[in-house]
């Protein structure tokens, strides 16, 4: 029987230490992937680069409230923009204001879950 492809030429078992060159080539190897999935020692401290940092005693609900809030002005911009544009412009801008929408109904209703767990555990 006659294969499409000849077989691939045989090559002979090569340590990676066996010559200098091949010895760097795997330590850089081995620095690379140890760079991208070696989990670290220690975790990383937060970066303080951000131009807006939350307060560390804020809670998540005063958070999704003024999410909600931001999300609320954020719709009624995009939603005044669209009454001023024409043709795909004025798609963009009213799909905007209903995405907003549609997250502001989402932090509501994780709002709603607030309230209920903490009537539920009052006793």
């Amino acid at each position: 029987m006659i294969k499409p492809t000849p077989n691939p030429p045989e090559t002979p078992d090569i340590s990676p230490y066996e010559s200098l060159e091949s010895k760097k080539f795997h330590e850089a190897a081995e620095r690379a992937l140890d760079h991208h999935f070696k989990p670290p020692l220690e975790p990383q401290p937060k970066r303080e680069t951000g131009l807006f940092s939350l307060s560390p005693g804020t809670d998540a609900e005063a958070l999704m409230a003024n999410a909600s809030e931001d999300l609320l002005s954020i719709s009624v911009i995009a939603s005044d923009l669209a009454d001023d544009l024409h043709g795909s412009r004025r798609s963009v801008a009213l799909a905007l204001s209903r995405m907003a929408d549609g997250v502001r109904l989402m932090v509501e209703g994780t709002l709603d879950h607030i309230e209920v767990r903490r009537a539920a555990v009052k006793p």
